[in-house]
């Protein structure tokens, strides 16, 4: 995959998340309709939570010398951070903006600069392009469990 196939793919991650969250009607994004898993809403929120974390890691790649960068616990986040409350329009607004930001950045950005790296408390040394490709492969990632969520509802 190209640099451009892959901004293309990070920029069209918000209209692929709202297009499988918009299959729901929204009494039921809170819903458990697989067991032990969580609702669309926790989804949905956990996305939300972790776009400006990577975006703030691509950041600092971006202008800092081999920044460390940490790791973050999905559950730790679910468990702290009233999902249960939160508007998921609001939480897909947040996705959205915060690519529209960095696909701009990003489009601006010397091909040269994707092999910058920064060193992830958990993962090691990583360049700009993998977290580009990480956090691109986010949103397929959860869209499918989205899916499996609403397909237990019917």
């Amino acid at each position: 995959m190209t640099l451009d196939q892959l901004l293309q793919q990070y920029e069209q991650g918000p209209e692929l998340l709202r297009a499988a969250v918009a299959k729901a009607q929204e009494s039921q994004y809170g819903l458990h309709p697989v067991p032990g898993k969580w609702s669309i809403r926790q989804v949905v929120c956990h996305l939300a939570d972790f776009e400006p974390v990577y975006a703030d890691r691509m950041k600092r790649v971006l202008v800092e010398e081999n920044p460390t960068m940490f790791g973050g616990d999905p559950d730790v986040f679910a468990s702290g951070l009233h999902y249960e409350i939160r508007d998921v329009h609001e939480e897909l607004n947040l996705i959205a903006l915060v690519r529209k930001q960095m696909a701009r950045i990003l489009r601006q950005t010397d091909v040269e600069d994707f092999q910058r790296t920064g060193v992830h408390s958990e993962s090691g040394p990583l360049t700009l392009e993998t977290l580009l490709e990480r956090i691109t492969n986010h949103i397929p990632h959860h869209v499918k469990f989205i899916n499996d969520k609403i397909a237990a509802l019917r």
